[in-house]
């Protein structure tokens, strides 16, 4: 925040100026009214002071007084009045300012406190007078187009904000389709074997078949509730995925050699070795990073790092500097949804601009703990 744009700053530097205006008024009036009007004249300029140091009165209230006591102690009075000119004209009261300008210098001429002023007087009274007009109309101005500018930010932030949040929402949904898609292929082979060994039931003892009968039926409940979650959690089910979503990540970098794009492919371990959650989730990392190299970074080459471990999975995406493509669309939200994905398995994310001027996309995600369940045979 800059020394402008504090209240407290900017209202202290006020009344400083007041104070010195009011200095000057006061000491004109003791320097140049005759004695008779001298000490009516110090106490008209100490009180138009504090009126126009005391903002809380009505906005009309200083101008009418520093006026009228113009018309009576004449120019002593310019600096108090050239003050209330400049802030009608801040307030955009400029039309106010120009009326009550020409009042003080018709009333001036016949202020018994001083002598008639002469052409060349009343030439300076406006050309001091205009000054502050002057420069109210161009703070007023500055203010109104700041004002304007703060609106217009906020208002983008707050899009900014909805554009984020309708992200991380869709990308949620992704996630729930995709395990969809995952996790109802392996409950539905379980609940097929499980189905086969049931019809053999009377070959095997009954707490056996009774286990078989309640793992059907439990993974063929699964499979319900996955379809009931799925709907909940997304209210467009043509918009999600329509085939099986787990692609390895050795098509996509092929795919994109294909399509011209300079990638090399470094993995270490092989993805079985980590949840399918996160090889969703490098999946979309490699596939939206690669997606925007090519849009921002044509030319440049693509370095893919994975890492499948246990105890961690991790990527990073590295594309070198390139240009632009002119095709390209202005940034979406993607890393948004990225960071939104990784973040709901417990990961890490980065992304941001390397020291070598390329762009870097990496995520550490830890596998969860192996859960031991114990068996018993009966």
């Amino acid at each position: 925040m800059t020394w402008a744009e504090n209240s407290t700053v900017r209202a202290t530097g006020r009344l400083v100026i007041v104070a010195v205006f009011t200095a000057t008024a006061i000491q004109n009036c003791a320097s140049s009214l005759d004695s008779g009007y001298r000490v009516p004249g110090i106490v008209v300029a100490a009180v138009a002071g504090a009126l126009i140091a005391w903002q809380r009165v009505p906005w009309y209230v200083a101008p009418v007084v520093i006026t009228a006591a113009t018309g009576i102690f004449g120019w002593v009075l310019l600096p108090l009045l050239a003050l209330v000119l400049f802030d009608l004209t801040v307030q955009r009261r400029t039309n106010i300012a120009l009326l009550f300008s020409a009042i003080a210098i018709a009333v001036t001429a016949f202020a018994p406190a001083q002598a008639t002023p002469q052409a060349i007087e009343i030439s300076a009274m406006i050309i001091i007078l205009a000054l502050p007009m002057l420069a109210g109309m161009w703070v007023g101005h500055r203010r109104k187009r700041i004002a304007v500018l703060n609106d217009e930010v906020a208002r983008l932030k707050h899009e900014r904000s909805l554009g984020e949040d309708r992200a991380r929402a869709k990308e949620r949904a992704r996630i729930a389709a995709e395990m969809h898609d995952v996790l109802a292929h392996r409950l539905s082979i379980i609940a097929l074997h499980s189905g086969v060994l049931e019809a053999k039931s009377a070959t095997l003892p009954a707490p056996i078949g009774d286990r078989l009968t309640l793992l059907r039926n439990a993974s063929t409940q699964a499979l319900s509730d996955l379809r009931d979650l799925l709907g909940a959690l997304h209210e467009s089910p043509e918009d999600l995925p329509t085939r099986p979503v787990l692609v390895d990540v050795d098509d996509l970098t092929e795919q994109a050699r294909a399509a011209g794009q300079d990638v090399t492919l470094v993995v270490d371990g092989t993805s079985a070795d980590a949840p399918v959650a996160h090889q969703l989730a490098v999946q979309r990392i490699v596939l939206e990073s690669m997606t925007n190299a090519r849009k921002h970074a044509v030319g440049g080459s693509v370095t893919v790092r994975l890492t499948y471990g246990p105890p961690v999975t991790t990527v990073s995406v590295d594309n070198t500097l390139g240009s632009a493509s002119s095709d390209a669309a202005p940034s979406g939200y993607g890393l948004v949804g990225l960071r939104e994905r990784v973040l709901a398995l417990g990961g890490e994310f980065e992304a941001g601009p390397t020291d070598e001027g390329g762009w870097r996309v990496s995520a550490r995600i830890p596998h969860p703990h192996p859960v031991e369940q114990d068996w018993q045979e009966k």
